[in-house]
Formats: structure tokens, C-alpha cells, sequence
């Protein structure tokens, strides 16, 4: 079985074929979906697609990338993530590559996030894009080690992957690990532990290849697990394996059937 730890369920390009993406996953042996949340307005809906189908669960937070929108506190993150369909907290983080000007609001969102699983006794999905050494900053400072969690879509160096590892998280690869231009990636991927490793399609975005520019979904999560098993000389059935334990693991309500 395969676990897909990060996608967006409630996007438009998917929300209106949801029943065609639960068959997918059921037809190449995707067991398991965390449907991520990246606003408070959005929470809901993606709480509902949850409830839909065992096979799903939710997270709530609010990303880096949005500055017009309402910004979360302690309080009302702890209490969603209350739900026993929510699993974690996030995704959360840091995101420089498109922020222009003062980014203090996306440092203090993110600290309010990790207060939040502390207390919530949840685990964090983490995003960072070019502000890797903030992020693991703020992630020590906050005590993140505490929540434990993910970073999710990992795209960065070897030394960054060995500080979020030694905080004691694990790392999650998306379709970006099977583009020509990951080599370095790649490589990165090889020495990842086998209890820290996570497969994801951040669906719809980053579809793997042989589907690069398509709509992604759950059931390509396949195709990132192929990738590793060639990549770490396992078998595909071992990367599945130990990617669905870590998965279960470290989401430890993900799986609950909740009555609708």
C-alpha cells in the first residue's frame, strides 16, 4: 500500500471529480490521503472532503504564501485541530521566493503554527522556499523538535535536510524528484533514513513524470515511489512499505473512522 501525505483535495481541479480520484487510488493501491488545509476560509471544505471517505484525513493551517487572508491564533488552531480528522498542523512556514518587502508577518504566522502543535499535541507540515535557514531558525527557537512533523515537498541541500532530520523530522518527496533537473534532489533523497521518508504529489501541483504538466492526483504518488526504489535500490514494494508505516507513524490519527 501507498500513502499520498500531502495533497489538495478541495482545489478546483480536483474537488469536482472527487470520486474519480477515491477510484484511482483505489485501482494502484493508494490507501491513504492527507488533504491539507492553506486557509482558515478553506478549513471546512476541506474538513468535509475528509469525512467523505476513510481513506482520508485533514490538516488545518494557513500557508506562508498568503498575506489577504484571516491570520490564525493559538487558540482557534488548537481548537480545529481538536477534530479526530484533523491529523496535523499546516502547512505552515516560509516562503521568500514570490514575498517582496517586511516578511516578519510570515515569521510570526509561523511561530504561531508551532505554539499551536505544541500545545495541540499534533505534528507540523512545514513549507519552505528560499528561506530554509529561517525556517529552521524559528523552527529551533519555537521548539518544533517538541510536534514533531514534515517537511513537505523537500527541495533543498543535504546539510538543510540533515538539521530538519536532527529536530527530528521527516522528509517528504514530491514529483520533483523524478524531473530531469533534480539531480541534486536525487541525491539528497538517497540518504534520507529509512524511518524519516515520506511520499507526496502536493496534487494538483508537480505532477511526476510521465504526467509533468498534467493535473496531479493521489494515485501518481506511484510513480515518486518508483523513483526512490531506483534511486535508493529497494524494491518499490519496500519504499511503499516503510513510507505508509513512517506515515501512520507520525500522523498517528490519520486512519480513525469518524461517523459523518
Amino acid at each position: 500500500m501507498l500513502v499520498d501525505s500531502h495533497c489538495h483535495l478541495d482545489f478546483p481541479d480536483l474537488a469536482g471529480r472527487l470520486d474519480e480520484v477515491l477510484a484511482g487510488m483505489a485501482a494502484h493501491d493508494v490507501g491513504h490521503a492527507l488533504c491539507v488545509c492553506v486557509s482558515l476560509p478553506d478549513f471546512e471544505q476541506v474538513l468535509a472532503l475528509a469525512m467523505r471517505d476513510e481513506r482520508l484525513c485533514a490538516s488545518v493551517g494557513v500557508h506562508p504564501d498568503s498575506a489577504d487572508t484571516p491570520e490564525p491564533d493559538v487558540e482557534t488552531l488548537v481548537r480545529l485541530a481538536a477534530h479526530p480528522k484533523v491529523v496535523a498542523i499546516g502547512e505552515t512556514g516560509l516562503d521568500y521566493y514570490r514575498t517582496e518587502g517586511d516578511t516578519e508577518w510570515q515569521r510570526e504566522r509561523f511561530r504561531v503554527h508551532i505554539r499551536a502543535a505544541r500545545r495541540a499535541g499534533k505534528p507540523l507540515i512545514v513549507h519552505t522556499r528560499a528561506a530554509a535557514a529561517d525556517t529552521l531558525r524559528l523552527m529551533r527557537e519555537e521548539g518544533a523538535d517538541a510536534a514533531g512533523g514534515v517537511m513537505h515537498c523537500f527541495t533543498e541541500d543535504w546539510p538543510t535536510a540533515r538539521a530538519a532530520l536532527d529536530l527530528g523530522f521527516h522528509l517528504s518527496f514530491s514529483g520533483i524528484v523524478t524531473f530531469r533537473n533534480a539531480a541534486a534532489l536525487r541525491e539528497v533523497a538517497t540518504k534520507v533514513p529509512d524511518d524519516r521518508l515520506l511520499i507526496e504529489t502536493d496534487a494538483p501541483y508537480l505532477a511526476p513524470v510521465p504526467y509533468r504538466g498534467k493535473t496531479n492526483e493521489p494515485a501518481y504518488v506511484r510513480f515518486v515511489a518508483a523513483c526512490l526504489a531506483e534511486l535508493r535500490q529497494q524494491p518499490a514494494s519496500r519504499v511503499g512499505e516503510i513510507t505508509t508505516e513512517n506515515f501512520f507513524n507520525l500522523f498517528r490519527d490519520a486512519g480513525k473512522i469518524v461517523d459523518p
